[in-house]
């Protein structure tokens, strides 16, 4: 099966504030807001939504096409792909820009606050869907091309996840509702769901008529997978410790992906994205997680008590 995963491509500057932001935040000055923060440590990784979802696929056993821009500063990005035996024909090089930027900070409470530079991520509206596609990832890049890329996949009936995440309120209420009624899963965590509801003006029950798959993702809460008939919660899966929450969204898409396309049920999908986040959580930085698909059913099943095959 052909995978592919749309979605930004980027390094990461992630920062640690040993505060909360609650602290700093004064609630009848948000109209005027002048914050700055004083973090203790700063490390720069591989990054970017679609790059996060792919390494995760291919650590669960799919050969995942990603389909994203690159700028003049890909060379460390291209060695660590070819480390990791990720596909890079999908990648396009723009020499003229560096390859996008995601500077965030994360307090003592989870809470994150970033700024995404868009480098050569402008140039992903001029990238085509490949012929022999079966199912597309549509993560968070430049909106145009997220726009393009949902047409074309519904132009090619092709099969897709829609995760419009940070986007959201870039989108008209028209495109979020032609993008996820065209989807088969949409997923995004409980405030982007929220937004998304209240940008078009609907009811959760009306969301849920809108397309098959409906996935809220609770943080270390678990998540939440509904269909039309029947809501799931999945229990979040235990960290041995916790180290960075960046990226555990992603690493949960590719965990479930990796078993709605060998076609496992609904909670056990859930149950992968769990286990997969977790891994992330335990390592500083959201490319840095590693493990055999023998070491993650076994996790799986210390989590959940029962067993996959992968």
């Amino acid at each position: 099966m052909q995978v592919i995963v749309t979605g930004s491509l980027g390094y990461d500057y992630i920062m640690d504030f040993p505060g909360r932001f609650a602290d700093r935040i004064m609630p009848d000055k948000i109209h005027k807001i002048s914050l700055g923060f004083l973090v203790d440590k700063l490390t720069k990784q591989f990054g970017g939504t679609g790059a996060n979802i792919a390494y995760t696929l291919k650590l669960l056993g799919l050969e995942p096409l990603l389909l994203a821009c690159a700028g003049n500063d890909y060379a460390p990005y291209r060695k660590h792909f070819k480390n990791h035996g990720i596909a890079t024909r999908g990648i396009s090089i723009h020499p003229d820009e560096s390859t996008s930027i995601y500077f965030v900070t994360t307090d003592q409470d989870d809470n994150q606050i970033g700024s995404f530079y868009v480098g050569a991520m402008k140039y992903a509206k001029d990238l085509r869907l490949p012929d022999n596609t079966n199912f597309v990832i549509i993560a968070p890049t430049d909106p145009i091309a997220m726009n393009k890329y949902v047409k074309e996949c519904q132009s090619r009936k092709l099969p897709y996840l829609y995760d419009p995440a940070f986007q959201i309120a870039t989108f008209s209420a028209k495109e979020l509702k032609e993008g996820i009624e065209g989807a088969a899963i949409l997923i995004g965590n409980d405030y982007e769901i929220a937004l998304t509801e209240d940008r078009i003006g609907i009811s959760h029950e009306e969301l849920l008529i809108m397309t098959p798959v409906v996935i809220t993702t609770l943080g270390g809460k678990g998540s939440i997978i509904e269909t039309r008939k029947e809501s799931i919660h999945i229990k979040h899966a235990k960290p041995k410790n916790t180290s960075d929450p960046t990226g555990a969204g992603d690493a949960y898409r590719a965990g479930f992906l990796a078993g709605y396309l060998r076609k496992f049920d609904l909670t056990t999908c859930g149950q992968m994205g769990s286990v997969a986040a977790v891994y992330t959580v335990e390592k500083y930085g959201t490319q840095t997680h590693s493990f055999t698909q023998k070491e993650f059913c076994k996790r799986y099943e210390e989590n959940f008590g029962s067993s996959i095959t992968l």
